[in-house]
C-alpha cells in the first residue's frame, strides 16, 4: 500500500464558517472524538493514534495534512497535542501542512503553528479573490483581508499555497490571469480544485455547487495552458500532473473526494476516533 498523505481530522464540535458548498455538510460526522481530556481512557486513544501515525509512515507516508470538518485553528490545545505526540514518534513527520480559510490566523498564532506544531505549509482555501465575495460565500465571521494573509504567512517562512475552489466567482478570469494573480500573492503553489457534490445532488451544498459552477470551457482552457506553458515535473501517485508553471508548483485537482478507486490511496484519514479510513463520506472505508 502506498499512501501518498494522511489527513489529520482536528475535533471540533462546530465549524465557525458555514462554506456554501461545504462537503462536511453532505453526510453525518458522528464520529466519536476520543482525543479529549474528558476522555478516561485517553492514554489508550493516544497509543491507538500513534499507531495509525507509524502505520502511515511504515506505507511511504511522508505528509500530514490538518484540516477537518471545520478550521483546524479552532482548536488549539489539540494542535498543540498534536505537536507534542509527533515530536515522540520515533520518526517525526516534518512534512506537516494546513488546510484553512485563514480566519482567525494572526501573528502569534502563525508563529505557534511554525514553532510548536511544526506546520510547513499553510494551504488557503479560496473561494473568490475578492475578499467580499470570499467572505460571503465562506460566511466568514471575520472578514480575511487575503493580501495581507499572504503576505504574514510569507514573512514567517511558509510555504504558501493557494487551493482554489471553482466557482462562478472566477468566471471573469482566464486561466492565465488567474495563475498570474496566484502569483502576484506569493503563492509558491498554486491547486485549482474542482467542486464535489454527493451522489444524489439534492443538499443545499450539491444546489449551490450546480448553480455556481465555473463557465464552461475553463478546465479545458486551463489543461491546454498548463500543457502549452508549464514544464512536467512528476506525475503524482493520484495520477495527476504536478507543473513548474511560473515558477509556482501547480496541479489540476479534479478528485479531490478521491472517488475514483485506484490502487494507490491519495490520503488516508485519520479522525478524532482513532481509526483510519479511506473515504470521507463513507464510514464502511474504515481501514482499521
Amino acid at each position: 500500500m502506498k499512501i501518498q498523505s494522511l489527513s489529520i481530522v482536528v475535533p471540533n464540535s462546530r465549524c465557525i464558517n458555514n462554506c456554501k458548498f461545504c462537503v462536511s455538510k453532505m453526510h453525518t460526522n458522528d464520529y466519536e472524538n476520543k482525543m479529549t481530556i474528558n476522555n478516561p481512557n485517553l492514554d489508550r486513544a493516544i497509543s491507538d493514534y500513534i499507531n495509525k501515525l507509524n502505520f502511515a509512515r511504515d506505507n511511504g507516508c511522508d505528509t500530514i495534512m490538518l484540516t477537518g470538518s471545520s478550521e483546524p485553528q479552532q482548536n488549539k490545545q489539540f494542535l498543540m497535542v498534536f505537536g507534542l505526540i509527533n515530536k515522540m514518534l520515533e520518526k517525526p513527520f516534518s512534512k506537516i501542512e494546513m488546510q484553512t480559510t485563514g480566519t482567525l490566523l494572526d501573528d502569534n498564532y502563525l508563529t505557534f503553528l511554525r514553532n510548536h506544531v511544526g506546520v510547513t505549509t499553510v494551504s488557503i482555501s479560496l473561494s473568490s479573490f475578492d475578499d467580499d465575495v470570499n467572505a460571503e460565500i465562506i460566511s466568514m465571521i471575520n472578514k480575511t483581508n487575503l493580501e495581507n494573509l499572504c503576505k504574514k504567512i510569507k514573512e514567517h517562512d511558509f510555504i504558501l499555497r493557494l487551493s482554489i475552489n471553482l466557482n462562478d466567482s472566477f468566471n471573469d478570469f482566464t486561466p492565465k490571469t488567474l495563475i498570474e494573480k496566484c502569483k502576484n500573492l506569493g503563492a509558491d503553489q498554486v491547486t485549482i480544485r474542482v467542486l464535489y457534490t454527493s451522489e444524489n445532488k439534492d443538499t443545499s451544498q450539491d444546489k449551490w455547487i450546480l448553480q455556481h459552477g465555473i463557465r464552461a470551457g475553463f478546465l479545458q482552457e486551463t489543461n491546454k495552458f498548463i500543457k502549452e506553458n508549464g514544464k512536467p515535473l512528476e506525475i503524482l501517485e493520484y495520477g495527476q500532473i504536478r507543473y513548474n508553471l511560473m515558477d509556482m508548483s501547480f496541479v489540476l485537482d479534479d478528485d479531490s473526494m478521491s472517488t475514483i478507486a485506484k490502487k494507490e490511496l491519495k490520503y488516508l484519514i485519520l479522525r478524532e476516533d482513532c481509526r483510519l479510513y479511506t473515504k470521507w463520506d463513507s464510514k464502511g472505508s474504515l481501514l482499521f
